[in-house]
């Protein structure tokens, strides 16, 4: 996952936690595609509220490789505003400068 990425979820992070909930559809998908190992989806379920969840999902997305954020806004299905703003945040995120290389 790029900086960029990363920061946008950081920034985002007790908003993302109080409107996704990631133990149904989110961490199932997430598993599907290879971004989570059984042991994270165990590690996220073992969370005792929601928001924990959620957190825990959002400390491991980080280490999960470059596609991990494609996928994670492809999981959030049941969530088309919280995708919509990711998108349109990480569209704001992304400046060129005159070498053509992408700041965060």
């Amino acid at each position: 996952m790029d900086a960029r990425d990363k920061q946008l979820l950081r920034s985002l992070r007790l908003e993302l936690c109080t409107e996704v909930l990631v133990d149904g559809v989110v961490i199932q998908y997430l598993y599907q595609e290879g971004i989570l190992t059984d042991s994270h989806v165990q590690e996220i379920k073992s969370q005792t509220t929601s928001q924990r969840k959620t957190m825990m999902l959002l400390d491991i997305l980080p280490t999960r490789g470059p596609k991990a954020f494609d996928v994670f806004l492809d999981s959030l299905q049941e969530f088309p505003w919280v995708k919509d703003k990711l998108m349109v945040k990480r569209k704001e995120m992304t400046v060129q400068d005159p070498a053509g290389k992408a700041k965060v």
